[in-house]
C-alpha cells in the first residue's frame, strides 16, 4: 500500500518484470481502477489468483476481500495513520507487517526502542550522489531567489517549487500562505512555457502527463503541492525551493527534498520562510538545514513533537506515560523488555505463578485492549 497513486504505479512498473520471472501474478488497485475493470481485479483476488496486489487507500476499501492475506507491506508509512495501517492488516489472519519509511513517525520510532519491531537499516546513499545543499532564506527575498530560479533554467536546470496549497480558497484565515495555482500563474508570466502545474486535485491521467514532461525536459520548472513528496523519480532535477516551509513538519520537508539530489550533480534546496518564527517552526528548519541523514531527523521529530500513544492511535504529541520516558529510563526499558520476552517464552498463556498479578496489571492499565494497535506499526 502506498499513500499516492503515482507511487503505486512506479512500484507496479517496478515489480512487474521481476515478478513475471518469479511465475507471479501482479495487479493494481487504484482510485482510477472502476467499473467491470475493478469488478474483475476484486474477483481475482478473491479467488487467489492475485499474488501481490500493489495500490493505495483503496486497498483497504469494505468489498476488498483476500483469500488468504500473508503480507501487508506499506511504503511511505509515515503518510497513514494508525488505523488505516490496521485496516490492511485486519484482512488477513496474523498478517506479516513491513513498514518502511525514510523518516519513522515518533510513535514507530519508540516502538522499535521498546523492542515491538524488528528493523532493517539502510543507512547508505546510492553510489554516485552529491549531498544537498539546504538554505533558509525569509520570504521577504523572494524576488531575489525568483531570480536565482531564472538563471538556473537558462543554464539548462530542472526546478521545483512547492507550495502547501492548491488554491486560495484553502488558505481562510491565513492570508500569508501561497497557493499553487496562484504561484504558477505568476511564475509563468515570468519564464512563458517552461513552467507546469502539477496537483492532487488533477485527474491521474494528467498528473502522469505534467510530470512525464517534467521528467523529459519539455518542462523545467514544475510548481507542485506535496503531491510529490513521494514516488517522483526525476535524476536532473537539482534545485527545490519550498515556501512557507515552516508551515510543513520535519518528515514532509526531509521527503519533499529528497525529490532531488537523486543525480549525480550537486543540488540546492531553499527554505523560503515567512517571518516571524515560533520556537517549533526555528528548530524545525534548523534540523533541516543541518543534516540529510533521515534516522536523525526522525530522532529529532520525536523529540520535538513527542512520541504520540504507542498503545493507541496518536502518532505524535505527549504520550501520557504513567511510569516510564524513553529519553530518561531507556535503561530500565530495555530490562523491562527482556522480562516481557522471557514471559512470552516461558509463560505466553499467563498461567505460571506470576500470571495473576500479570493479569491484574495489563487490566489496570487497560493494556489488553490496545495489543491489537501495535501491529499496525
Amino acid at each position: 500500500m502506498a499513500p499516492t497513486e503515482i507511487l503505486a504505479r512506479q512500484h507496479a512498473k517496478t515489480i512487474a518484470p521481476l515478478a513475471e520471472r518469479a511465475g507471479m501474478n501482479v495487479a493494481i488497485l487504484t482510485g482510477r481502477e472502476k467499473g467491470k475493470e475493478r469488478r474483475d481485479i476484486l474477483a481475482r483476488l478473491e479467488a487467489g489468483e492475485i499474488d501481490l496486489l500493489v495500490g493505495t487507500h483503496a486497498l483497504i476499501q469494505d468489498d476488498v476481500f483476500f483469500k488468504s492475506l500473508a503480507l501487508a507491506i506499506v511504503d511511505e508509512q509515515h503518510r497513514f495513520g494508525v488505523r488505516e495501517r490496521l485496516a490492511l492488516t485486519s484482512k488477513g489472519e496474523a498478517v506479516d507487517v513491513l513498514v518502511l519509511s525514510a523518516t519513522p513517525i515518533p510513535r514507530t520510532l519508540v516502538l522499535t526502542y521498546f523492542g515491538d519491531m524488528d528493523i532493517s537499516e539502510l543507512r547508505e546513499k546510492p553510489a554516485g550522489r552529491q549531498p544537498i545543499d539546504t538554505r533558509a532564506v525569509a520570504d521577504t527575498r523572494r524576488g531575489e531567489v525568483i531570480d536565482a530560479v531564472g538563471r538556473a533554467l537558462d543554464a539548462g536546470k530542472l526546478v521545483y517549487w512547492i507550495c502547501p496549497l492548491v488554491e486560495e480558497s484553502e488558505a481562510e484565515g491565513i492570508d500569508h500562505l501561497t497557493n499553487a495555482t496562484e504561484r504558477y500563474e505568476s511564475l509563468r508570466e515570468r519564464f512563458g512555457d517552461r513552467v507546469g502545474l502539477v496537483h492532487g486535485k488533477m485527474k491521474g491521467s494528467e498528473k502522469d502527463d505534467v510530470m512525464g514532461r517534467f521528467a523529459a525536459h519539455q518542462l523545467r520548472l514544475l510548481v507542485a503541492t506535496t503531491v510529490v513528496e513521494v514516488g517522483v523519480d526525476v535524476p536532473a532535477a537539482t534545485i527545490m525551493v519550498i515556501e512557507n516551509a515552516e508551515r510543513f513538519g520535519l518528515a514532509q520537508l526531509h521527503q519533499l527534498r529528497g525529490r532531488i539530489g537523486r543525480g549525480s550533480e550537486a543540488s540546492t534546496c531553499i527554505l523560503l520562510y515567512h517571518e516571524p518564527l515560533g520556537q517549533m517552526s526555528k528548530a524545525r528548519l534548523a534540523v533541516i538545514r543541518e543534516t540529510t541523514d533521515g534516522f536523525r531527523i526522525a530522532e529529532e521529530d520525536l523529540k520535538l513533537r513527542g512520541e504520540g500513544d504507542v498503545l493507541g492511535i496518536r502518532q505524535s504529541g505527549l504520550p501520557g506515560y504513567r511510569i516510564a520516558r524513553p529519553e530518561v529510563h531507556a535503561q530500565l526499558i530495555t530490562q523491562a523488555r527482556d522480562e516481557a520476552l522471557r514471559i512470552l517464552k516461558e509463560d505466553p498463556k499467563l498461567k505460571g505463578p506470576r500470571s495473576d498479578a500479570l493479569r491484574c496489571l495489563l487490566y489496570l492499565y487497560e493494556r489488553d485492549e490496545a495489543i491489537p494497535l501495535l501491529t499496525a506499526g
